[in-house]
């Protein structure tokens, strides 16, 4: 029997759309959607004809988490083989790969060394909610509501959210998160900074196409560096990040800067910018 595809890929002009497909189950993460997903991202991370990801749920949701009904009958992935390789970098099929080491410090769900949009078209819920925090920031639509569940389940986070939620909302609205289980609205995770922006919600994938689009016109190998100082500079203290910001800075030139790339590039910025005004 030919596998079912419950996450699609569709790669136009350097942005990748990749759709989580199970609307009847609010797009839960089971064993098999987990394994499509990853196979998905590793995809799209090899790809050379793709600058940028946008990473959404078939309405009415974002993603509502791990499967519950897998969980209900034998504990799902939490009580599979495969659970330690979900958490530790390792492919479904017990190797490890480039873009499982390249992904910037991201849960492997989401093992891409590429720029990432979650563009959260309704609930993202427990575990929905780490994917889209694993995501390089959010556009969502006026639909979307976020919860975290996990205590109210009776697990524990897998993908970093004791990491990653305190980061975007700070770690006392975070607490209140974990320990109520209340959803937050689209509108007051954008005044929390989970969000960065808020549209209509049939704009929501255009809007973050256009994002992405504009993320593909840089270079990619600086996007890269600057994305990959980011991360590493998030886990150390200013000054340590400081120097490294340097240490890369340097690494990435190697010796004299081309004067007349610099004048090109910096034409082409200042066009830009007046087609902004």
């Amino acid at each position: 029997m030919a596998e079912q595809r419950i996450v699609l890929v569709h790669v136009d002009s350097g942005v990748a759309v990749v759709t989580l497909n199970r609307p009847e189950a609010r797009n839960a993460l089971s064993r098999q959607m987990i394994i499509q997903l990853r196979r998905a991202m590793t995809d799209v991370d090899r790809n050379e004809d793709v600058a940028a990801v946008v990473l959404t749920g078939a309405d009415p949701a974002f993603c509502a988490g791990l499967d519950l009904k897998e969980l209900g009958q034998d504990g799902g992935v939490l009580n599979d083989t495969q659970s330690a390789a979900i958490t530790t970098g390792e492919s479904v099929d017990g190797s490890t790969g480039e873009s499982a080491t390249a992904n910037r410090g991201r849960g492997t769900l989401l093992a891409t060394s590429k720029p990432v949009i979650g563009a959260v078209n309704g609930v993202a819920v427990t575990g929905g909610l780490e994917l889209a925090l694993n995501c390089d920031f959010l556009v969502a639509s006026e639909r979307a509501r976020f919860a975290d569940t996990h205590a109210r389940i009776g697990v524990q986070p897998l993908w970093g959210l004791t990491v990653l939620l305190p980061e975007a909302v700070g770690l006392r609205r975070a607490r209140e998160m974990s320990a109520t289980g209340n959803f937050v609205d689209a509108g007051t995770a954008l005044a929390w900074g989970l969000v960065n922006h808020v549209v209509p919600h049939d704009e929501l994938l255009e809007f973050a196409r256009r994002v992405a689009a504009d993320i593909a016109t840089s270079d990619r190998r600086a996007l890269r560096t600057l994305f990959d100082t980011y991360e590493r500079g998030s886990l150390m203290t200013a000054a340590d990040a400081w120097q490294l910001e340097g240490e890369a800075a340097a690494a990435f030139h190697g010796g004299p800067v081309d004067p007349a790339e610099i004048e090109r590039r910096r034409h082409g910025v200042v066009q830009r910018g007046r087609s902004q005004l």
